[in-house]
């Protein structure tokens, strides 16, 4: 059986599909409790200050571990994983190996070159995690086969790229390549050098210009490059890449070519199945945000939890308006980002686009504050992702249960809104720290709903201030912002403290108003809030 098709024959996503597929420039095997069969079901990120939670299946990217002891002692505390993964080098002794030959959970080892996000993002995607496919559906070949398939084809090692150069999918054999395919498989993109290089000796516009495959001859060492655009009629869905010595011949060529039909068919089915996986994922996690009947149902169907979490939503604060569709595709992106953000924390967390906000529910284990930690996780998650994506978020309060979850997420609707409107970017707040101007925010709504108006001392200010052209509304609220302070409220509005007083005497003759008396003062404090916003 040649390589190609044993991974095109691949019926679980097994520990040893997943280091074929990812070959051993990446990771590679160090000890093994000889089976390497066993189905991987997610990824995980080692915290030694936290729970250690692994899924039966799960691997456990072993963050910060080097010595064998400690090597030993994880792989007894993470029986059930698949495999942990190390950085190389890695300290292997006869405990380390007593330990992975009892436990059943296999030492992989990384390469140094890689980061952690890296590699948590390959094994993701070649997972397919989030596929909501019903039992029993069969697997599709993927980009992944289909990249095998053409390096046996070609006997060259290809990777499958889209329009901007972010790698798709890629062949084995990646080890026979240079430097540079290396950087490209590890980021999943084009070194920006690269594509700048090729870009400027207009490698792209024949590329996507033409139907042939082209050859491309490098200037720096590198392997040669064979090319072909991937197009379904005239737009053009991406490109294939081959590694080469030399110019392909004609039978290869025509190979090439064929494939490159053969990967359009498959990007358009990949896009149309993303897109109803997607819808689907966003309805079911609609459901469970609306709490009810079917709430537990899909809870089921997506594989979360059901009890103690919170409800994150985040927004971006700027977005393309100039085409929907851009901005459709950035809001999609930076959902996904904030899906993987809080899997990486927790693997019965679920995220997804409503509208134009990206909704998570995180699982929180027992310790107390746990708005506050889920803060610290959406901070956590603003501060990776802040250059690209400006965005706020908002946390609601714990949901002990399914039926607590709705609140959660108006809670976290409502810190996002109040976040909104203080005209901020890149900042997260739980409900509690912003209840007290989300409730006004919520009276302010009824007000505007039933169309009332303000009333008593504020209404005659206001009219004062109208027909007069006068700043007496501005003078109370500087006095009351500096709690009767003449001399700070003064340099407040810019004023000689024997003006501020002037009219400050002058404000309580027209509006009536009893400063002295601390409900008058707060019913006008109050209506500044509610109706400043709207005089």
């Amino acid at each position: 059986m040649t390589y190609g098709e044993r991974v095109i024959d691949r019926p679980l996503a097994s520990l040893g599909r997943i280091l074929v597929d990812l070959g051993s420039t990446v990771m590679d095997e160090v000890a093994s409790p000889g089976d390497l069969g066993m189905e991987v079901t997610g990824v995980h990120i080692y915290d030694p200050l936290d729970e250690l939670l692994v899924p039966p299946g799960g691997i456990l990217l072993a963050i910060g571990v080097h010595a064998a002891g400690d090597i030993r002692d994880l792989l007894y505390r993470a029986r059930s994983a698949a495999a942990i993964v190390v950085k190389v080098p890695v300290e292997v002794d006869e405990g380390v190996r007593a330990a992975v030959l009892e436990t059943g959970v296999a030492v992989l080892g990384l390469t140094r070159a890689a980061s952690w996000s890296q590699v948590a993002a390959l094994l993701r995607s070649l997972l397919s995690e989030g596929d909501l496919d019903d039992p029993g559906d069969g697997p599709q070949d993927d980009l992944f086969a289909l990249a095998n398939a053409i390096c046996a084809l070609l006997d060259a090692p290809v990777t499958i790229e889209d329009r901007s150069s972010r790698v798709l999918a890629y062949s084995g054999r990646q080890d026979e390549a240079d430097l540079g395919r290396v950087e490209t498989v590890l980021g999943r993109q084009v070194p920006e050098r690269y594509r700048r290089m090729l870009d400027e000796r207009g490698f792209f516009r024949k590329l996507y210009q033409s139907r042939d495959p082209i050859y491309i001859e490098m200037q720096d060492g590198s392997l040669h490059r064979t090319a072909v655009a991937v197009r379904s009629g005239d737009e053009i869905l991406g490109s294939i890449w081959a590694a080469v010595r030399e110019p392909l011949d004609e039978q290869r060529l025509r190979a090439f070519s064929d494939a490159a039909k053969i990967v359009a068919l498959q990007l358009l089915r990949e896009r149309a199945g993303a897109d109803t996986q997607r819808r689907l994922r966003a309805d079911l996690l609609s459901t469970v945000l609306a709490g009810g009947s079917d709430a537990a149902e899909a809870a089921g169907r997506l594989g979360i939890a059901t009890e103690r979490l919170c409800v994150l939503a985040a927004q971006l604060t700027e977005v393309p308006d100039t085409d929907p569709a851009r901005a459709e595709s950035e809001r999609q992106r930076f959902c996904d980002a904030f899906a993987l953000h809080v899997a990486a924390i927790h693997p019965r967390a679920a995220g997804a686009l409503v509208g134009s906000v990206a909704y998570a529910v995180l699982p929180l284990n027992t310790g107390g504050e746990e708005e506050e930690r889920a803060v610290r996780v959406a901070q956590s998650f603003l501060a990776r992702v802040g250059a690209r994506y400006p965005a706020n978020v908002g946390v609601g309060r714990l949901a002990a249960s399914l039926n607590q979850v709705a609140r959660s997420r108006a809670d976290a609707d409502r810190a996002l809104r109040v976040l909104r409107a203080r005209g901020t970017s890149g900042q997260a707040a739980g409900y509690t720290a912003v209840h007290f101007e989300s409730l006004l925010m919520q009276v302010a709504d009824v007000v505007m709903a039933e169309e009332q108006t303000p009333t008593g001392p504020y209404q005659r200010l206001l009219e004062h201030d109208a027909e007069h052209g006068s700043d007496l509304v501005a003078t109370l609220r500087a006095y009351l912002d500096a709690f009767g302070d003449v001399n700070l409220a003064c340099a407040q509005v810019h004023v000689h403290a024997n003006t501020f007083r002037y009219r400050l005497k002058r404000l309580v003759e027209i509006s009536g108003l009893d400063l002295a008396d601390s409900d008058a003062r707060l019913t006008v404090m109050l209506q500044m809030r509610i109706f400043g916003s709207q005089h």
